[in-house]
C-alpha cells in the first residue's frame, strides 16, 4: 500500500511540475484602493526558470526577477531587491494561477490569467484639452548643481500678464506636472492660472523625465536650490522685465518657497499649498496616527506605531552629527524592540521582523528623510518678509490643516510680516480635492483633481496681494 501510495505522490508531483507556466501572466494589484496591472513574463531553458516584470500603470517593462522557480505545483518568483515575492499555484487546466504578492510586509491577493488585461480608463474631466495661450518648453541651469532642468512655460495669451509663478511639487521624484495616480495636479492648476492672467513655469524634478541631475541624495536644501535657478532664469528673460515673481510648492514644496524667501529677498510672494508650520517629528507622527485611524488599523496597533516612530524620529533628529552608521545601528536597535512589541496579528499583517525592520531603515537613513527629520519651517517662515498665502483642506491627512496653519501663522507674526492670508477650506484633502475622509486610498479614486474653488481663490489673490 506505501509504495501505491508513494507512486501515486510521484505521479501527482510530476504532473504538477509537468504543467506549462512559462508566458505571459496578466493579473490586477489592489493596493489600498489603487489599482495596479502586473505582468510576469516567463521562460524556461532546459529546466531553469527566468522571468521580468512589468508594471504598466507606473510605466516600467521589464523588470528582471532574481529567482524563479516551479517545484511541486508551486511558482516562486523573487526580486530581493524591491522585496517582493510572488508565490502562486496553477489551476487544473492552467489557465490561471491564484497567488499571494507580497511585498514590505503587505500580503496581497494576486491572481493572474493569460488574458491581457486593458484597465479601465479613469476619468479626469479637468485635464486640458484645448491650450488658448503661449506654451515654451525650458531648460535653465541650478548653478550649484551645475544641472539642467527642463520645464514648461505658460503664458497668457497676447502676453499681457505682470505676475509669474514657479511650481514647486511635492516630496518624491516628479514631473513638471506632478503626475500621481493618474492625476496632474499642475497642469490642471498651471492651466486655470494661465487662462486666468498668470505665467506660470513648472518643471520636472532633478533626474526626472527631461530634467537633468540626480534625484537619489538630494534634499529639500537641493531642490531649493532648483526652485531658486527656476526664479534666477525668469527674471533673466527680456520678455519678463518689470514682472512680479513668486513661488507656490505644494506639500514640500511648501517648505522650499520659505528657504527661498528667506535667502532672496526679491521674491515678491510665495504660495504654500499645504505647506508644514511644525517641526517634522510631529508632522510626521501626526500623518501617521491620522492615515493608520483611517485606514481602520486597531488603536492599540497605532499607539504602539507611534511610540516606536517617535523614538525613530527623535533619535535621527538628537543625533545629527553622528556618521550615518551608527544612526542606523541605533535605529536598527529601537525597530528590533519595537516589533516585538506588536501583536502576533499585527505582526502577521507587519511581516517578517528582518523584512520590517530592513525596510524601516532603507527609508529612515536616506539622505532626504535625515534632512526632513531635522528640518524646522519655523528657522526659514521667521525670515519672510514678502507677502505670503497659506491654504490647506480640512481633510489633509498628511499635512493636517489646523497645527500647519497656525504654526504658519505664529512663524510668520515673528517675522513681523504685515501680508499674511491663512485660509482652510473644508472637506478638501492633501490634494486639494473633495473627498469624504481624506485617506490616501481615495485619491485615485476621484475624479476631482484639483478644486476649483480654491484655484479661483489662488488666482484672485494672486493678482491682489499688494492691494492688503
Amino acid at each position: 500500500m506505501k509504495k501505491i501510495i508513494l507512486f501515486l505522490l510521484i505521479m501527482i508531483t510530476n504532473y504538477l511540475n509537468a504543467q506549462d507556466i512559462t508566458g505571459d501572466w496578466n493579473g490586477i494589484l489592489s493596493v489600498q484602493g489603487v489599482e495596479l496591472r502586473i505582468v510576469f513574463h516567463i521562460s524556461e531553458t532546459n529546466g531553469q526558470y527566468t522571468s521580468t516584470m512589468d508594471s504598466p500603470d507606473q510605466g516600467a517593462s521589464g523588470i528582471p526577477m532574481e529567482e524563479t522557480s516551479f517545484i511541486d505545483g508551486t511558482l516562486s518568483i523573487k526580486a530581493s531587491n524591491l522585496r517582493m515575492e510572488y508565490t502562486a499555484r496553477p489551476n487544473q487546466d492552467g489557465s490561471s494561477l491564484e497567488g499571494t504578492f507580497k511585498q514590505n510586509g503587505l500580503n496581497l491577493p494576486l491572481n493572474l490569467s493569460r488574458e491581457a488585461i486593458e484597465k479601465k480608463q479613469v476619468k479626469r474631466p479637468q485635464n486640458p484639452k484645448d491650450f488658448p495661450y503661449q506654451q515654451e518648453e525650458v531648460t535653465f541651469v541650478n548653478p550649484i548643481g551645475g544641472h539642467q532642468l527642463a520645464g514648461t512655460l505658460t503664458i497668457p495669451e497676447e502676453g499681457n500678464f505682470q505676475r509669474v509663478v514657479v511650481l514647486v511639487t511635492g516630496s518624491g521624484p516628479q514631473n513638471r506636472d506632478e503626475e500621481l495616480l493618474q492625476h496632474k495636479p499642475f497642469l490642471v492648476l498651471s492651466d486655470y492660472l494661465t487662462r486666468n492672467g498668470i505665467a506660470v513655469l513648472r518643471y520636472d524634478d532633478r533626474g526626472v523625465a527631461a530634467s537633468g541631475g540626480t534625484f537619489k541624495g538630494a534634499t529639500s536644501r537641493d531642490f531649493a536650490d532648483d526652485a531658486a535657478a527656476a526664479i534666477a532664469y525668469l527674471k533673466n528673460r527680456k520678455d519678463m522685465e518689470g514682472k512680479q515673481f513668486g513661488i507656490m510648492g505644494h506639500s514640500e514644496g511648501g517648505m522650499i518657497a520659505p528657504i527661498v524667501a528667506s535667502e532672496d529677498k526679491t521674491l515678491d510672494f510665495i504660495v504654500l499649498l499645504a505647506g508644514p508650520g511644525i517641526n517634522s517629528v510631529e508632522l510626521l507622527l501626526l500623518q501617521s496616527d491620522l492615515i493608520a485611524e483611517a485606514e481602520g488599523v486597531p488603536e492599540t496597533t497605532r499607539q504602539i506605531n507611534l511610540e516606536i516612530l517617535r523614538k525613530a524620529y527623535n533619535f535621527i533628529k538628537d543625533n545629527a552629527a553622528q556618521s550615518k552608521e551608527k544612526t542606523i545601528d541605533g535605529l536598527r536597535k529601537i525597530l528590533e524592540e519595537g516589533y516585538d512589541r506588536f501583536s502576533k496579528e499585527a505582526q502577521e499583517g507587519i511581516g517578517k521582523k528582518e523584512d520590517f525592520i530592513q525596510q524601516q531603515i532603507i527609508t529612515l537613513a536616506d539622505d532626504w528623510f535625515l534632512y526632513f527629520m531635522r528640518f524646522d519651517p519655523a528657522v526659514y517662515l521667521q525670515k519672510v518678509n514678502c507677502p505670503v498665502l497659506a491654504v490647506n483642506g480640512t481633510l489633509d491627512l498628511q499635512v493636517p490643516a489646523k497645527e500647519n496653519l497656525e504654526g504658519i501663522q505664529k512663524h510668520l507674526k515673528v517675522a513681523n510680516n504685515p501680508n499674511v492670508t491663512i485660509k482652510e477650506f473644508a472637506g478638501l484633502n492633501h490634494l486639494f480635492q473633495k473627498t469624504e475622509t481624506g485617506a490616501p486610498s481615495e485619491y485615485a479614486k476621484l475624479e476631482e483633481t484639483f478644486n476649483e474653488e480654491v484655484m479661483k481663490y489662488l488666482a484672485e489673490w494672486i493678482h491682489n496681494y499688494d492691494k492688503k
